[in-house]
């Protein structure tokens, strides 16, 4: 059962704001939601807010920066500082999801006019989006290109990207964080404000817990709370297509789905291929393939012919198994592809292997010091990151007392926090009223900050 806070106005967005207690075991659970009342979120912000829109006063200066990785690799960078108001200012670093991603997240390629000769940017570039917005705010904010990474998907630096560890990352965004600090826009002495979407929210938790004295909130969107491979990858590459296959496809309830009617459903492809780019023909063929091996090595002689002709699929002993397969190769490698040159977008073996090798985030969060606010954002339908891993790290906090943590959970919204449907995560622009949330909990009065940045 969940409660709505009476105390905030929502204006009829089904904006969530909850407490959990976990009684079960990781996804099968009893909830029992109460309402957050230590915590009421100002929205007369808005009227404040509305003066920085006009487009015709400039409100967010920009400065490219190059951040040195060390041992040679370098990174483009880019800082958002607010045009108006005296500084220094509050900083924000930014941490994007996984992926061969820009400083903006872009979802999407960049093209260029041809008459114009102007770029044309997609409409999902969350991670711009986000600094803009809070620096028309009078925020500093820092974003930056993963390490081997430049736009529209091209490598500056192959060899960084085939080789990148989640140590590598954890590194580069503690590089970046001091970075941030010396910015004399910056103000240091109230230290920084870590933001991270997706992959980036397991790195955020263990840079705060390592850098207390330059950490201030930690702002976690699309949350991973357990492993990203083992649990998160195999839920999109596994579960959520079985609850696909059983809820959708599955009418009689029979455990059974018709292969011709899998085969030709949209969105039964976008599921499986969402992840890391699975071919439904792919997982088909495996389902074939197996079926007609079993039937040629139990059958007499001559009783079948060589191709069985498979009309139906069972969806616990045909199709988890051809999806643990497919979801196996692409999370173990051959010693011959570990040392081969790797310039796979979603990411390299090492990659890999480091994300596997890591504890959960949710073993270490609720070492984050208690000085250190924290803000979990997760979208109800979110397709790659379920809910259920906000409320895992939101149970933790709770359990650890930590003073000061919050989960916001948005009905209708998918893993960039935009429109989406229970099975496919649209990429669109993030909707405002997320934005001003986030905005609202950094400034509010109510968790003792300071006022100047209003």
């Amino acid at each position: 059962m969940a409660l709505v806070n009476s105390n905030y106005n929502l204006k009829n967005r089904g904006v969530l704001y909850v407490s959990i207690t976990i009684i079960a075991a990781v996804f099968l659970f009893a909830m029992s939601v109460s309402i957050v009342s230590e915590f009421t979120l100002d929205h007369h912000i808005a009227a404040v807010t509305d003066v920085y829109a006009q487009s015709s006063v400039e409100t967010v200066k920009h400065r490219d920066l190059i951040l040195d990785l060390g041992n040679g690799t370098k990174t483009n960078a880019q800082l958002t500082i607010p045009a108006a108001g005296e500084g220094p200012f509050p900083g924000v670093l930014l941490l994007p999801g996984s992926g061969a991603v820009d400083m903006n997240e872009t979802a999407g390629h960049i093209r260029i006019d041809n008459k114009t000769g102007s770029k044309i940017y997609p409409s999902a570039q969350p991670l711009f989006q986000i600094a803009e917005y809070l620096s028309e705010r009078g925020f500093v904010v820092l974003r930056y290109d993963k390490r081997g990474i430049g736009p529209n998907y091209t490598f500056s630096d192959s060899n960084a990207w085939g080789n990148l560890t989640f140590n590598n990352l954890k590194q580069d965004a503690e590089k970046a964080l001091s970075v941030l600090l010396q910015q004399p826009e910056v103000n240091a002495i109230e230290k920084a404000t870590l933001f991270a979407h997706s992959e980036g929210t397991t790195l955020a938790p263990r840079v705060a817990v390592d850098n207390p004295d330059k950490v201030k909130n930690v702002m976690l969107m699309g949350a991973i709370a357990q492993n990203a491979l083992k649990n998160v990858q195999y839920y999109q590459e596994v579960a959520a297509p079985l609850a696909y296959a059983q809820r959708m496809l599955d009418k009689d309830h029979q455990g059974l789905i018709s292969m011709k009617e899998a085969s030709e459903d949209p969105v039964f492809q976008r599921v499986i291929n969402q992840a890391s780019g699975t071919d439904l023909a792919h997982v088909l063929s495996f389902i074939q393939n197996n079926v007609t091996e079993t039937q040629n090595r139990t059958a007499q002689p001559q009783s079948i012919p060589s191709e069985a002709n498979v009309s139906t699929i069972n969806i616990e002993n045909e199709l988890k198994p051809a999806l643990e397969a497919s979801y196996e190769n692409h999370t173990s490698f051959s010693p011959s592809m570990l040392s081969s040159k790797c310039l796979n977008l979603i990411g390299c073996p090492a990659w890999v292997r480091s994300h596997i090798a890591l504890d959960d985030t949710l073993s270490m969060i609720g070492n984050v010091s208690s000085n250190i606010g924290i803000l979990i954002l997760q979208g109800e339908n979110d397709s790659q990151v379920p809910l259920e891993q906000g409320l895992l790290l939101q149970q933790r906090l709770t359990e650890v007392d930590h003073p000061d943590h919050l989960l916001i959970a948005y009905p209708d919204l998918g893993h960039a926090f935009s429109p989406s449907n229970e099975w496919i995560s649209s990429f669109g622009p993030v909707e405002q009223y997320v934005l001003q949330d986030m905005y609202e909990w950094l400034v509010s009065p109510a968790r003792g900050v300071n006022e100047e940045v209003r």
